[in-house]
Protein backbone atom coordinates (compact mmCIF):
# COMPACT_ATOMS: atom_id res chain seq x y z
CA UNK A 1 0.00 0.00 0.00
CA UNK A 2 2.91 2.13 0.97
CA UNK A 3 4.72 1.39 -2.36
CA UNK A 4 1.87 2.34 -4.58
CA UNK A 5 1.28 5.60 -2.90
CA UNK A 6 4.94 6.56 -3.18
CA UNK A 7 4.53 5.63 -7.26
CA UNK A 8 1.55 7.69 -7.97
CA UNK A 9 3.04 10.66 -5.97
CA UNK A 10 6.35 10.09 -7.81
CA UNK A 11 4.97 10.10 -11.14
CA UNK A 12 2.80 13.08 -10.16
CA UNK A 13 5.66 15.33 -9.64
CA UNK A 14 7.01 14.46 -12.37
CA UNK A 15 4.39 15.32 -14.20
CA UNK A 16 3.66 18.67 -12.59
CA UNK A 17 7.84 19.11 -13.31
CA UNK A 18 7.39 18.09 -16.66
CA UNK A 19 4.64 20.44 -17.90
CA UNK A 20 6.44 23.41 -16.11
CA UNK A 21 10.12 23.05 -17.91
CA UNK A 22 7.84 22.61 -21.05
CA UNK A 23 6.11 25.48 -20.93
CA UNK A 24 9.29 27.57 -19.64
CA UNK A 25 11.29 25.79 -22.30
CA UNK A 26 8.72 26.20 -25.00
CA UNK A 27 7.86 30.14 -24.12
CA UNK A 28 11.83 30.31 -24.27
CA UNK A 29 12.72 28.58 -27.97
CA UNK A 30 9.60 30.46 -29.25
CA UNK A 31 10.92 33.77 -28.42
CA UNK A 32 14.48 32.65 -29.04
CA UNK A 33 13.45 31.54 -32.44
CA UNK A 34 11.29 34.47 -33.12
CA UNK A 35 14.10 36.88 -32.38
CA UNK A 36 16.52 34.76 -34.52
CA UNK A 37 14.36 34.60 -37.55
CA UNK A 38 13.88 38.08 -36.84
CA UNK A 39 17.23 38.91 -37.13
CA UNK A 40 18.08 35.95 -39.53
CA UNK A 41 15.84 37.59 -42.07
CA UNK A 42 16.87 41.10 -41.28
CA UNK A 43 20.79 40.39 -42.20
CA UNK A 44 19.82 38.00 -45.28
CA UNK A 45 21.13 40.38 -48.07
CA UNK A 46 20.20 39.32 -51.68
CA UNK A 47 21.73 39.85 -55.09
CA UNK A 48 18.54 41.62 -55.88
CA UNK A 49 18.78 44.53 -53.39
CA UNK A 50 22.57 44.63 -54.35
CA UNK A 51 21.12 45.14 -58.34
CA UNK A 52 18.77 47.62 -57.19
CA UNK A 53 21.14 49.67 -55.75
CA UNK A 54 24.05 49.23 -58.34
CA UNK A 55 21.16 50.08 -61.07
CA UNK A 56 22.15 48.05 -63.41
CA UNK A 57 21.78 44.25 -64.14
CA UNK A 58 25.01 42.50 -65.14
CA UNK A 59 24.22 39.87 -67.66
CA UNK A 60 26.35 36.90 -69.12
CA UNK A 61 25.91 36.21 -72.95
CA UNK A 62 27.30 34.45 -76.05
CA UNK A 63 27.59 36.86 -78.32
CA UNK A 64 28.56 35.14 -81.43
CA UNK A 65 25.15 33.06 -81.71
CA UNK A 66 23.11 35.38 -84.09
CA UNK A 67 19.22 34.42 -82.91
CA UNK A 68 20.34 34.58 -79.47
CA UNK A 69 23.02 37.25 -78.20
CA UNK A 70 25.38 38.66 -81.32
CA UNK A 71 27.05 41.89 -81.03
CA UNK A 72 27.23 43.74 -84.10
CA UNK A 73 29.72 46.63 -85.52
CA UNK A 74 28.10 49.00 -83.53
CA UNK A 75 28.43 47.10 -80.05
CA UNK A 76 24.91 46.44 -80.68
CA UNK A 77 23.42 43.58 -79.14
CA UNK A 78 20.51 41.53 -80.49
CA UNK A 79 18.71 37.47 -79.56
CA UNK A 80 16.25 35.95 -77.63
CA UNK A 81 18.63 35.99 -74.48
CA UNK A 82 20.23 39.59 -75.12
CA UNK A 83 16.76 40.62 -75.07
CA UNK A 84 15.90 38.09 -72.16
CA UNK A 85 18.51 40.61 -70.01
CA UNK A 86 16.53 43.32 -71.55
CA UNK A 87 13.42 42.16 -69.87
CA UNK A 88 15.12 41.82 -66.37
CA UNK A 89 16.31 45.15 -66.44
CA UNK A 90 12.69 46.41 -67.54
CA UNK A 91 10.80 44.87 -64.44
CA UNK A 92 13.63 46.27 -62.52
CA UNK A 93 14.41 49.96 -63.76
CA UNK A 94 11.69 50.55 -66.12
CA UNK A 95 14.86 50.78 -68.83
CA UNK A 96 15.80 47.78 -71.27
CA UNK A 97 19.55 49.58 -71.43
CA UNK A 98 19.97 49.02 -67.87
CA UNK A 99 22.17 46.13 -69.05
CA UNK A 100 25.66 45.73 -68.75
CA UNK A 101 26.66 42.85 -71.10
CA UNK A 102 29.80 40.27 -70.35
CA UNK A 103 30.33 38.12 -73.53
CA UNK A 104 31.39 34.84 -71.49
CA UNK A 105 32.73 31.57 -73.37
CA UNK A 106 31.54 28.09 -72.44
CA UNK A 107 33.85 27.22 -69.79
CA UNK A 108 33.66 30.30 -68.42
CA UNK A 109 30.08 31.16 -67.71
CA UNK A 110 29.27 28.82 -64.51
CA UNK A 111 32.90 30.55 -62.83
CA UNK A 112 31.58 33.69 -64.09
CA UNK A 113 27.77 32.99 -61.79
CA UNK A 114 29.83 31.45 -59.12
CA UNK A 115 32.29 34.60 -58.29
CA UNK A 116 29.49 36.82 -58.45
CA UNK A 117 31.25 38.67 -61.71
CA UNK A 118 27.63 38.21 -63.44
CA UNK A 119 24.39 38.43 -62.17
CA UNK A 120 23.08 35.68 -64.48
CA UNK A 121 23.67 34.13 -67.96
CA UNK A 122 21.37 33.84 -70.14
CA UNK A 123 24.00 32.22 -72.55
CA UNK A 124 21.79 29.33 -74.60
CA UNK A 125 22.81 26.63 -71.37
CA UNK A 126 21.36 23.42 -71.30
CA UNK A 127 19.61 22.86 -68.25
CA UNK A 128 21.26 19.44 -66.96
CA UNK A 129 21.16 17.53 -63.21
CA UNK A 130 24.86 17.94 -63.02
CA UNK A 131 24.80 21.71 -63.03
CA UNK A 132 21.46 21.86 -61.50
CA UNK A 133 23.11 20.57 -58.06
CA UNK A 134 26.99 19.84 -57.86
CA UNK A 135 27.75 23.14 -60.42
CA UNK A 136 25.72 25.15 -58.05
CA UNK A 137 23.32 26.68 -60.81
CA UNK A 138 19.87 27.43 -60.52
CA UNK A 139 17.78 27.53 -63.72
CA UNK A 140 15.02 29.87 -64.31
CA UNK A 141 11.93 28.20 -66.57
CA UNK A 142 13.27 27.00 -70.04
CA UNK A 143 12.92 29.67 -72.88
CA UNK A 144 13.92 27.26 -75.46
CA UNK A 145 13.22 23.54 -76.64
CA UNK A 146 15.89 22.74 -78.77
CA UNK A 147 18.15 19.62 -79.67
CA UNK A 148 21.42 18.67 -80.85
CA UNK A 149 21.53 18.14 -84.34
CA UNK A 150 24.38 17.36 -87.27
CA UNK A 151 25.13 19.89 -90.24
CA UNK A 152 26.69 18.53 -93.26
CA UNK A 153 27.76 19.97 -96.76
CA UNK A 154 24.74 18.47 -99.39
CA UNK A 155 26.86 16.86 -101.73
CA UNK A 156 28.22 14.78 -98.44
CA UNK A 157 25.14 12.61 -98.96
CA UNK A 158 25.47 11.77 -95.24
CA UNK A 159 22.03 11.06 -93.55
CA UNK A 160 22.38 9.45 -90.51
CA UNK A 161 25.20 8.62 -88.18
CA UNK A 162 26.11 5.58 -89.99
CA UNK A 163 27.39 7.99 -92.67
CA UNK A 164 29.84 9.35 -90.42
CA UNK A 165 32.02 6.55 -89.14
CA UNK A 166 35.93 7.26 -89.12
CA UNK A 167 34.67 11.02 -90.09
CA UNK A 168 35.71 13.95 -88.34
CA UNK A 169 32.79 16.30 -86.68
CA UNK A 170 33.63 19.65 -85.00
CA UNK A 171 32.59 20.53 -81.63
CA UNK A 172 32.29 22.96 -79.19
CA UNK A 173 34.53 21.98 -75.82
CA UNK A 174 32.86 22.08 -72.66
CA UNK A 175 29.28 21.25 -74.25
CA UNK A 176 26.77 18.74 -73.52
CA UNK A 177 27.09 18.43 -77.39
CA UNK A 178 30.82 16.91 -77.11
CA UNK A 179 29.41 14.44 -74.10
CA UNK A 180 25.52 13.79 -76.15
CA UNK A 181 27.86 13.01 -79.55
CA UNK A 182 30.79 10.75 -77.52
CA UNK A 183 27.52 8.96 -75.98
CA UNK A 184 25.17 8.57 -78.97
CA UNK A 185 28.40 7.05 -81.27
CA UNK A 186 29.80 4.63 -78.44
CA UNK A 187 26.13 3.44 -78.15
CA UNK A 188 26.11 2.83 -81.40
CA UNK A 189 29.67 1.24 -82.15
CA UNK A 190 30.35 4.16 -84.33
CA UNK A 191 34.21 5.47 -84.42
CA UNK A 192 34.43 9.21 -85.35
CA UNK A 193 37.41 11.81 -85.08
CA UNK A 194 36.11 14.74 -82.49
CA UNK A 195 37.85 17.89 -83.48
CA UNK A 196 37.29 20.36 -80.58
CA UNK A 197 37.60 23.90 -80.05
CA UNK A 198 37.01 26.00 -77.34
CA UNK A 199 35.64 28.83 -79.28
CA UNK A 200 32.35 28.73 -81.07
CA UNK A 201 33.74 30.81 -83.96
CA UNK A 202 37.01 29.20 -84.16
CA UNK A 203 33.95 25.94 -84.84
CA UNK A 204 32.20 26.98 -87.93
CA UNK A 205 35.86 28.23 -89.53
CA UNK A 206 37.03 24.75 -89.44
CA UNK A 207 33.76 23.07 -90.78
CA UNK A 208 33.62 26.01 -93.39
CA UNK A 209 37.42 25.08 -94.37
CA UNK A 210 36.92 21.43 -94.81
CA UNK A 211 38.76 20.86 -91.61
CA UNK A 212 35.76 18.41 -90.44
CA UNK A 213 33.21 16.47 -92.52
CA UNK A 214 30.54 17.40 -90.24
CA UNK A 215 29.56 20.04 -87.48
CA UNK A 216 27.26 19.32 -84.27
CA UNK A 217 25.17 21.51 -81.79
CA UNK A 218 21.74 22.62 -80.71
CA UNK A 219 19.81 22.68 -84.08
CA UNK A 220 18.86 26.20 -83.33
CA UNK A 221 22.48 27.23 -83.35
CA UNK A 222 23.35 25.35 -86.43
CA UNK A 223 20.52 27.10 -88.15
CA UNK A 224 21.87 30.45 -87.26
CA UNK A 225 25.45 29.54 -88.03
CA UNK A 226 24.41 28.07 -91.28
CA UNK A 227 22.77 31.16 -92.75
CA UNK A 228 26.37 33.45 -92.22
CA UNK A 229 28.60 30.56 -93.72
CA UNK A 230 30.21 31.46 -97.07
CA UNK A 231 27.66 29.49 -99.06
CA UNK A 232 24.81 28.78 -97.07
CA UNK A 233 22.75 26.70 -99.72
CA UNK A 234 25.59 24.25 -100.03
CA UNK A 235 25.09 23.14 -96.18
CA UNK A 236 22.02 21.39 -94.37
CA UNK A 237 20.87 20.98 -90.99
CA UNK A 238 20.12 17.01 -90.58
CA UNK A 239 16.80 15.75 -89.44
CA UNK A 240 18.78 13.72 -86.86
CA UNK A 241 18.18 15.24 -83.31
CA UNK A 242 20.73 13.55 -80.82
CA UNK A 243 19.24 14.59 -77.39
CA UNK A 244 16.71 17.15 -75.59
CA UNK A 245 18.21 20.27 -74.79
CA UNK A 246 16.26 22.73 -72.34
CA UNK A 247 18.06 26.19 -72.86
CA UNK A 248 17.33 29.08 -70.64
CA UNK A 249 19.11 31.37 -67.83
CA UNK A 250 20.51 30.29 -64.61
CA UNK A 251 21.68 32.33 -61.22
CA UNK A 252 23.84 30.83 -58.54
CA UNK A 253 21.94 28.57 -56.24
CA UNK A 254 21.27 30.17 -52.76
CA UNK A 255 19.48 33.13 -53.23
CA UNK A 256 15.77 32.22 -53.43
CA UNK A 257 14.73 36.26 -53.60
CA UNK A 258 16.92 36.97 -56.68
CA UNK A 259 15.95 33.42 -58.25
CA UNK A 260 12.34 34.12 -57.77
CA UNK A 261 12.62 37.16 -59.54
CA UNK A 262 14.29 36.07 -62.80
CA UNK A 263 12.19 33.03 -62.71
CA UNK A 264 8.87 35.11 -62.91
CA UNK A 265 10.07 37.63 -65.00
CA UNK A 266 10.33 34.72 -67.14
CA UNK A 267 6.97 33.17 -66.54
CA UNK A 268 6.14 36.67 -67.36
CA UNK A 269 6.93 36.44 -70.89
CA UNK A 270 4.83 33.45 -71.15
CA UNK A 271 2.16 34.68 -69.60
CA UNK A 272 1.54 38.09 -71.76
CA UNK A 273 1.63 35.80 -74.87
CA UNK A 274 -1.17 33.94 -73.35
CA UNK A 275 -3.07 37.00 -72.09
CA UNK A 276 -2.58 38.12 -75.98
CA UNK A 277 -1.22 41.22 -74.44
CA UNK A 278 1.72 42.54 -76.48
CA UNK A 279 3.91 45.56 -76.92
CA UNK A 280 1.90 46.97 -79.70
CA UNK A 281 -1.76 46.56 -77.59
CA UNK A 282 -0.62 46.64 -73.74
CA UNK A 283 -1.93 50.42 -73.60
CA UNK A 284 -5.61 49.41 -74.41
CA UNK A 285 -5.85 47.24 -71.17
CA UNK A 286 -4.93 50.16 -68.83
CA UNK A 287 -8.75 50.29 -68.21
CA UNK A 288 -9.42 46.47 -68.21
CA UNK A 289 -11.90 45.00 -65.65
CA UNK A 290 -10.66 41.60 -65.80
CA UNK A 291 -9.37 40.83 -62.15
CA UNK A 292 -6.78 38.32 -63.80
CA UNK A 293 -5.22 40.50 -66.45
CA UNK A 294 -5.48 44.01 -63.54
CA UNK A 295 -3.49 41.20 -61.53
CA UNK A 296 -0.66 40.56 -64.28
CA UNK A 297 -0.12 43.95 -65.17
CA UNK A 298 -0.11 45.47 -61.15
CA UNK A 299 -3.35 47.40 -61.21
CA UNK A 300 -4.26 45.38 -58.36
CA UNK A 301 -2.78 43.39 -55.72
CA UNK A 302 0.88 43.18 -54.90
CA UNK A 303 2.22 40.34 -56.60
CA UNK A 304 4.97 42.37 -57.39
CA UNK A 305 5.93 44.30 -54.23
CA UNK A 306 5.91 40.35 -52.43
CA UNK A 307 8.96 39.32 -54.09
CA UNK A 308 10.67 42.72 -54.29
CA UNK A 309 9.74 43.90 -57.49
CA UNK A 310 7.61 47.09 -58.55
CA UNK A 311 3.77 45.89 -59.00
CA UNK A 312 4.12 46.52 -62.69
CA UNK A 313 7.32 44.19 -63.34
CA UNK A 314 4.90 42.35 -66.09
CA UNK A 315 3.59 45.63 -67.77
CA UNK A 316 7.05 47.39 -67.53
CA UNK A 317 8.54 44.06 -69.45
CA UNK A 318 5.98 43.86 -72.33
CA UNK A 319 6.18 47.91 -73.43
CA UNK A 320 9.77 47.54 -73.80
CA UNK A 321 10.52 44.31 -75.24
CA UNK A 322 7.18 42.43 -75.79
CA UNK A 323 5.74 39.06 -74.89
CA UNK A 324 7.68 35.79 -75.47
CA UNK A 325 6.10 35.36 -79.25
CA UNK A 326 7.12 38.90 -80.14
CA UNK A 327 10.87 37.96 -79.19
CA UNK A 328 10.77 35.00 -80.56
CA UNK A 329 9.69 35.49 -83.88
CA UNK A 330 11.89 38.99 -84.06
CA UNK A 331 15.11 37.06 -83.34
CA UNK A 332 14.66 33.63 -84.59
CA UNK A 333 11.15 32.84 -86.65
CA UNK A 334 11.56 35.66 -89.01
CA UNK A 335 15.44 36.31 -89.96
CA UNK A 336 15.73 31.81 -90.23
CA UNK A 337 12.64 30.61 -90.43
CA UNK A 338 12.46 28.35 -87.82
CA UNK A 339 9.06 27.35 -86.90
CA UNK A 340 8.35 27.42 -83.28
CA UNK A 341 7.45 23.79 -82.41
CA UNK A 342 7.78 22.77 -78.73
CA UNK A 343 8.64 26.25 -78.32
CA UNK A 344 4.83 27.41 -78.66
CA UNK A 345 2.50 28.04 -75.98
CA UNK A 346 0.96 25.09 -74.08
CA UNK A 347 -2.88 26.54 -75.14
CA UNK A 348 -1.42 25.41 -78.99
CA UNK A 349 0.24 22.15 -78.47
CA UNK A 350 3.88 23.25 -77.15
CA UNK A 351 5.56 23.30 -73.99
CA UNK A 352 5.71 27.07 -72.61
CA UNK A 353 3.30 26.94 -69.74
CA UNK A 354 3.47 29.65 -66.97
CA UNK A 355 2.02 28.83 -63.56
CA UNK A 356 -0.71 31.61 -62.43
CA UNK A 357 -0.31 34.71 -61.25
CA UNK A 358 -2.23 34.96 -58.39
Amino acid sequence: MSIKTFSQKQWSSLLVAGIIFASLNGCGNGGDSTTNNAVNNSETSSLLDTIKSRGNVICGVNGQLPGFSFVDENGEYSGMDAEFCRAVASALFDDPAKVEFRELSAQERFTAVQSGEVDLVSRNTTWTISRDTSVGMEFAPTIFYDGQGIMVRKDSDIKDLAGLANQSICVLAGTTNEQNLADRMRKQGINYQPVVFEDVDAVYAAYDQRRCVAVTSDRSQLTARRAILANPDEHEVSSLVLSKEPLGPMVANGDAKWFDAVKWITFALIQAEELEINSQNISSFEKTEDPQIRRFLGQEGNLGEDMGLPNDFAARIVKHVGNYGEIYDRNIGQPFGLERGPNELWTKGGLLYSPPFR
